[in-house]
């Protein structure tokens, strides 16, 4: 996927992760103050929504579903004086597809410094939450983080990846921020979004993609209503060991995720967040096909800034992998190692 850009202009490339740090209290500072007690106070969040739908309509390759929703959602939220809860996205998908990539972009055009705004914080739990054993530390430090930056301004940014690896002790934390009851002193917590991004649900969504395909069915006809609710049916059932044995997988899985990976129970799963409804949008994403990864490619060339040349783009769809093993139809990485692979054939 291409850089974001505002107005559909290049700017750079994204920084990292936003380093978690115990202390929430270093963010009083006289613009916290400001933020604390003033009616109309939104820190540095400043929406660009125009912007937002340029950039997804250009670079966000092959996603119909997960562009309408984004936007409309976000919209809604952002317009409302008095939201009753949170905003909290969940986006599902198989990897490469445009989870992480869409996620920076909201960061990027809700707030004036993207995802170095000191109110954007981002997490993953092999970063953050790397080591088991330290797991009661870690939920004290979480809803510390969480409570405090809230406090500090509430329009804030809570971005999740890799939900599928996040422990369920850590969702509990964050429970009780997601629903209408939680009090924050002095702000309106409700102003703030979270969003999750997990790759559960994709191999469900590979699947009414390829029914689709093979009923010769559009792929723009392809509707929420289909995937929402495998795809929570997938959260519900997602088992503690992906591809152990007596788990089921298909030929939609990619051939990495044959392997035994030693994973814990979805977070959302064990957590009750979707027993009490709290997730307000699921945001599907639709595996990436042939054409899709050649408009990758050729977004990436002009970043880069050099003319598309066909030998590239040929090099680098050649080396992909696509399944199932009839069909060859979906890459099994989606656009994600496309940066790297026209390093190697320039």
């Amino acid at each position: 996927m291409a850089a974001a850009t505002r107005g559909c202009r290049p700017w750079g490339s994204l920084l990292g992760l936003l380093g978690l740090v115990s202390a929430a209290a270093a963010a009083w500072d006289l613009t916290s103050l400001h933020c604390h007690f003033g009616t109309f106070c939104e820190c540095d969040f400043q929406p660009d929504f125009q912007g937002l739908e340029c950039d997804l309509a250009q670079h966000l390759a092959g996603q119909h579903l997960a562009r309408a929703l984004v936007v409309k959602a976000l919209k809604a939220f952002v317009q409302d004086p008095a939201p009753t809860k949170p905003l909290v996205l969940s986006l599902h998908g198989w990897t490469g597809t445009g989870k992480s990539y869409v996620s920076s972009l909201i960061a990027h055009y809700l707030f004036r410094g993207g995802l170095r705004s000191p109110h954007v914080h981002h997490f993953s739990p092999v970063i953050h939450f790397p080591h088991a054993s330290h797991m009661e530390r870690y939920k004290k430090d979480l809803k510390s983080w969480v409570q405090g930056n809230l406090t500090a301004c509430s329009r804030s940014l809570f971005l999740f990846d890799e939900m599928d690896k996040l422990d369920p002790g850590l969702m509990e934390v964050l429970q009780p921020f997601l629903g209408s009851s939680w009090v924050v002193f002095g702000t309106n917590y409700r102003k703030a979004i979270f969003m999750f991004i997990s790759n559960t649900g994709g191999e469900q969504i590979n699947q009414v993609a390829l029914e689709a395909w093979r009923s010769r069915r559009d792929r723009e006809e392809i509707r929420l209503q289909e995937l929402e609710p495998v795809i929570s049916q997938a959260l519900l059932d997602n088992p503690h060991r992906f591809g152990a044995p007596g788990c089921h997988t298909t030929s939609l899985s990619p051939p990495q995720t044959l392997l035994a990976l030693p994973l814990p129970a979805d977070g959302f799963w064990r957590s009750g967040i979707m027993e009490e409804h709290l997730l307000d949008v699921v945001v599907p994403f639709l595996p990436l096909q042939r054409h899709h990864v050649r408009h990758c490619v050729l977004n990436e060339l002009a970043q880069l800034g050099l003319e598309p040349r066909e030998e590239v783009v040929q090099a680098v769809l050649d080396s992909t992998t696509f399944f199932p093993e009839e069909e060859q139809l979906f890459s099994s990485n989606g656009c994600k190692t496309v940066a790297s692979r026209i390093a190697f054939f320039l």
